[in-house]
């Protein structure tokens, strides 16, 4: 098992530089070339929300994005620590503030990831998006 941890300041210039460099890392994993584009695309949007929910709530902190080769899988986890929820309260806007409106960023990465989990706690959100490999090429 390989991971390829990233982060980065809160910028939306860097979600291009995220979506390379996970395509990049899912390709040497052994991801299916037809899989590629759903793999940028899904990191993009994962990226941007966590972008955008940074910038509103601490635009000082970093986003992480760590990306891993599985045996059979390619697994991206994008966290955040925008909005944290204290002591169990959601506050004004809820404990899913840096979500956008509809939870259509959400919905995009579950259309285009294989397998997607998303966890909220006190820290922050983390997105777990994972696709098939064939393990990486040499």
């Amino acid at each position: 098992m390989a991971t390829v941890e990233l982060s980065f300041t809160a910028l939306p210039a860097h979600i291009r530089t995220a979506r390379l460099v996970a395509t990049a890392v899912a390709r040497r994993s052994g991801v299916d070339e037809s899989l590629l584009d759903e793999v940028r695309i899904a990191v993009g949007e994962a990226c941007s929300r966590a972008v955008a929910g940074h910038q509103r709530h601490c635009p000082g902190e970093p986003v992480r994005l760590a990306l891993t080769d599985l045996v059979g899988r390619f697994e991206v986890e994008v966290t955040d620590t925008s909005a944290p929820v204290a002591d169990g309260q959601s506050g004004a806007d809820g404990p899913a503030a840096t979500a956008l409106p509809d939870g259509l960023g959400i919905a995009v990465i579950a259309g285009l990831a294989d397998e997607v989990q998303i966890s909220e706690t006190d820290l922050g959100t983390s997105i777990r998006m994972s696709w098939p490999s064939s393990g990486p090429s040499r």
